[in-house]
């Protein structure tokens, strides 16, 4: 797979850890616990941007916490977004990707929630999607108090934080809630069935893989193995129309890469607005892993851009 990597990311893959294919049930919660700590660590040389305010909130019903990013100052209503991370629907946290949120709201005028939903195994589906729902309506009544115009929020996320803004997205329109103005799942995780070309393809264990897949969609469905629902698995969702204008990409080093093109292929035929990026040589999560690269700070231009763009007045 070395030689297949693209030059930018070639030489941070050539040193990376065989460790994909490490965590199980039964060491997830050690490996949370190490992965936050080195994590919180690294973000402590975060540069503070004394413009911005970060507060948690508590939200009721379900309890679940948040992180939000502000400006200080507020002349107008602005755009908001819903971030929910990563980490395979069993590891993760907003702190983790504080770096992310800080990317955004950096390169646009913007209020973000990021959800601290509950994870799996402990929490399989639906608790997370449940959070990450009772948290999008929380964000749409409260639109006004936190300075934010409901009809401009996005729902943004990559690898299992793409799953979910795909299925809060697919909630959302069946359960009549909260408008959704753009959704952005990057290289999501959508599809449980690993039976693609490139879910099989991809067992490299410095990267996130087949191995990988699997052991992660056995702690998320956990007893919902049988009749798997379209909200755990957005690619098995036979009616994709009425979904919000879409943004998404994907490497194609990356076992989500057939789903996610499939995934915007049949958003496209549905007659949803869709905006879809392939980056060759590119492994799952390549913009977080080598955020330095040349082609991650692309990727992360044009995703950051195309929210900009999908969330601006009109």
């Amino acid at each position: 797979m070395e030689k297949r990597v693209h030059p930018d990311l070639r030489k941070m893959f050539s040193v990376m850890p065989a460790q994909s294919d490490s965590f199980n049930e039964e060491n997830i919660y050690e490996l949370r616990k190490n992965l936050d700590a080195m994590i919180i660590e690294m973000n402590k040389s975060i540069p503070k941007n004394d413009l911005l305010l970060i507060n948690e909130r508590l939200i009721l019903g379900p309890e679940v916490k948040v992180r939000l990013y502000e400006p200080k100052k507020k002349d107008k209503l602005l755009p908001g977004v819903l971030y929910l991370h990563g980490g395979g629907y069993i590891m993760g946290s907003p702190e983790i990707y504080e770096n992310q949120c800080l990317g955004i709201i950096s390169e646009m005028e913007c209020v973000i929630i990021s959800v601290d939903y509950r994870l799996a195994p402990e929490h399989p589906f639906p608790a997370p999607l449940e959070d990450c729902y009772a948290a999008l309506k929380w964000f749409s009544e409260n639109a006004e108090e936190l300075g934010v115009d409901s009809a401009r929020i996005a729902v943004v996320g990559g690898s299992s934080g793409g799953g979910l803004t795909a299925a809060v997205s697919l909630l959302a329109r069946d359960r009549k809630g909260p408008s959704i103005a753009f959704q952005m799942p990057l290289y999501p995780m959508i599809d449980d069935r690993i039976m693609t070309p490139s879910s099989n393809e991809i067992i490299d264990g410095r990267v996130w893989n087949k191995r990988s897949c699997q052991k992660a969609w056995k702690m998320y469905l956990g007893s919902n193995k049988g009749d798997v629902s379209p909200y755990a698995a957005p690619a098995r969702a036979a009616d994709l129309s009425g979904l919000p204008p879409t943004y998404t990409c994907v490497g194609d080093l990356d076992p989500f890469r057939d789903e996610t093109m499939d995934y915007a292929a049949r958003l496209r035929q549905a007659g949803v607005p869709t905006e879809f990026h392939l980056y060759p040589g590119c492994f799952h999560g390549f913009d977080g892993i080598v955020p330095t690269a040349e082609i991650s700070q692309r990727a992360r231009k044009e995703y950051i851009t195309a929210l900009k763009l999908a969330l601006q007045n009109n």
